[in-house]
């Protein structure tokens, strides 16, 4: 089945088992969606990631391992698409958004790859802001 856009099928997918309450999640696997996964982990909102080759076919599956608290809330609130195929949203260095003052981050694809908000501040660099999590 074709996705018109990949980043937002990963996001609900997420966004869907936190609500859940599972505690995996899978998806078709591709460069972006390993990227924006590792900037996750790194920054706490969910546990781990692997990739690995399906059992039929040759493409590769993301499996997300998602955090919840001792009452049974995910760490993860919120996640939230911004640039998207119809309406690219790109930014300036000096332009990033801090997410809910700082709680949240916000996901960047860079020249330099993809980087949290922060980092591409102290990196100095702009880019397309690919969604907000909090």
């Amino acid at each position: 089945m074709s996705v018109s856009d990949p980043i937002a099928d990963m996001l609900t997918r997420i966004r869907n088992a936190t609500a859940a309450g599972h505690a995996r999640v899978r998806m078709p696997a591709s460069k972006m969606k390993v990227a924006v996964a590792g900037v996750l982990a790194e920054e706490g909102f969910i546990r781990s990631f692997d990739v690995h080759q399906r059992a039929t076919g040759p493409q590769r599956e993301l499996d997300i391992e998602l955090i919840y608290r001792d009452d049974g809330s995910a760490i993860l609130s919120g996640i939230k698409r911004v640039s998207r195929p119809g309406l690219r949203v790109y930014v300036q260095r000096r332009e990033i958004p801090r997410v809910y003052g700082g709680l949240g981050v916000a996901i960047l694809s860079t020249p330099r790859g993809v980087m949290t908000g922060q980092t591409a501040r102290r990196e100095n660099v702009g880019g397309e802001i690919l969604c907000y999590a909090w």
